[in-house]
């Protein structure tokens, strides 16, 4: 199973803070939330296609 870059993640967590309104101690859920987030979206792109 393919896991997410870890620079994705950072990324996506910094990105998830900001739109958040930047709340401090937060950290954890927000790159938990990104970890996430994009490894669904890498499942989702290796499920075999049905046709």
């Amino acid at each position: 199973m393919a896991t997410p870059k870890e620079m994705d993640v950072v990324r996506r967590a910094y990105e998830l803070w900001q739109q958040a309104g930047e709340p401090s101690g937060k950290d954890d859920e927000f790159y938990h939330q990104a970890k996430k987030e994009l490894q669904e979206a890498l499942d989702r792109e290796n499920q075999p296609r049905r046709e």
